[in-house]
């Protein structure tokens, strides 16, 4: 039976050399076949870290991403829970690919991981309501993290008042990153821009030089981040807030600055090149790295990216807010772990462990350094910190004028059905803002009335 559900499952697993077959065969030593059974069956790609020489627990660690910038910055945190003697079973699903429904369905199927990347409020108020839930604010405020980490931060890890989240870098969703050698070729200054207006007005002379204006990739990930980026930017804090969180107000949909916001969409998108379909974000970026294309809004964990191909910011590349932004979208890259009556004494301690690696203020920033994040302690190293990083601190510092992931405060089925919709008006570009209203309306109405 097991032979014929590794030779299905196979083309779906991610693994490197003998590895996978080196699972077959520990899953038949260890006969654990309704956990591995279960993992597979969802398409979660498999990488087995092999044991410490002293291995205390078998960890296991679910998370979603897949570049290489990504995974060299999760590799400080995995390297050092080894480093205690720890095995690590790392399961990623990449977030373009399948979003958290495989780690949903691995909570139903019965076989949760122990460690978990996700920042969805949601998600934690299931494992709450299970009895399998974890809080971490006593060992924070224990350990003394808690102090150091930023206001935003503590109110982004925490869930109906008790805080759940391991928080292990900032982002800014939806920040400008450009490439200067592109701009000085095309004789614009990025910098220099105040409004949307402004950046559009020297899209012309970016294409008369030869080069693409502003990258967007094809999914509903990028559609929705840089969508609710720009309902921060050019709508301001009130009508994000109405529009995401809790039960969202659907009189907003008719206000002007929500509608200004889902126009910039479509400017953005109709302009974007051809080659947009189906492209990931970190090939979007690419194309900037590479000199095809002067811009790209998204994540700022795009830094990652920059510094993965040994490009400098400041001669290679910049980094700006939204020309005129109101307001600064922010996530949070956060953790969970497993509690409850089946985690045993040994497997808790473990992850605890894990939780004082993960926010350790020197190897926080050494994550930074390798995703582009800026680290979530105050008193973390200041020297690996840089002007972008610089720039998020002084953004997050002004009142008002930053807001939380919609996945913090908001309804999951509502998040989704927004990225679906914007990622159907990115490709159709006969559909009106109308028809955009319309349709979330419609959404809206069947997900809360």
């Amino acid at each position: 039976m097991i032979d014929l559900v590794f030779s299905m499952l196979q083309p779906n697993v991610e693994f490197r050399g003998r590895e996978f077959f080196n699972l077959k065969g520990s899953i038949m030593m260890k006969s654990k076949m309704k956990l591995i059974a279960a993992k597979l069956a969802l398409g979660v790609a498999m990488v087995v870290t092999p044991a410490a020489i002293a291995q205390a627990e078998e960890v296991q660690l679910y998370h979603s991403w897949s570049n290489e910038s990504e995974l060299a910055a999760l590799n400080v945190f995995v390297s050092a829970l080894k480093a205690k003697g720890h095995t690590v079973v790392e399961m990623s699903v990449p977030h373009e690919a399948a979003g958290s429904s495989p780690l949903a369905a691995l909570v139903a199927a019965g076989t949760p991981p122990n460690i978990f990347l996700t920042g969805q409020a949601g998600f934690y108020r299931d494992l709450r309501d299970q009895g399998i839930g974890q809080e971490v604010g006593s060992h924070f405020k224990a350990t003394g993290a808690w102090k150091n980490f930023p206001p935003k931060v503590q109110e982004a890890i925490q869930v109906d008042g008790e805080i759940v989240k391991i928080p292990s870098g900032i982002h800014i969703d939806g920040m400008l990153y450009y490439n200067m050698k592109v701009a000085e070729a095309a004789g614009v200054d990025p910098t220099s821009w105040t409004s949307t207006a402004d950046m559009f007005a020297d899209m012309a002379k970016v294409k008369d030089a030869g080069y693409n204006f502003l990258g967007l990739g094809g999914n509903s990930f990028q559609a929705g981040y840089l969508f609710h980026a720009l309902l921060a930017a050019v709508a301001g804090e009130d009508i994000y807030t109405r529009f995401y969180a809790g039960t969202p107000d659907v009189t907003v949909l008719d206000e002007q600055g929500f509608k200004d916001a889902v126009a910039l969409f479509r400017q953005i998108a109709d302009q974007n090149d051809k080659g947009w379909v189906n492209r990931a974000w970190n090939e979007t970026t690419n194309d900037v790295i590479a000199g095809k294309t002067l811009m790209q809004i998204h994540g700022d964990w795009m830094k990652g990216q920059w510094r993965a191909n040994d490009k400098v910011l400041g001669t290679d590349y910049n980094c700006i807010n939204i020309p005129g932004t109101k307001a600064l979208a922010v996530t949070v890259d956060a953790m969970g772990i497993l509690g409850g009556p089946g985690v045993s004494e040994g497997m808790l301690k473990a992850e605890f462990e894990m939780a004082s690696i993960v926010v350790d203020p020197i190897l926080n920033s050494e994550f930074a350094a390798h995703k582009g994040s800026t680290p979530v302690r105050m008193d973390a190293p200041k020297d690996k910190l840089d002007a972008c990083n610089a720039l998020v601190l002084d953004s997050l510092a002004v009142p008002g004028f930053s807001v939380l992931n919609p996945s913090y405060i908001g309804d999951q089925d509502w998040i989704n059905s927004v990225w679906n919709a914007i990622f159907t008006f990115q490709g159709d570009d006969s559909i009106t803002i109308d028809d955009f209203v319309a349709t979330l309306k419609s959404e809206h109405g069947a997900i809360f009335d």
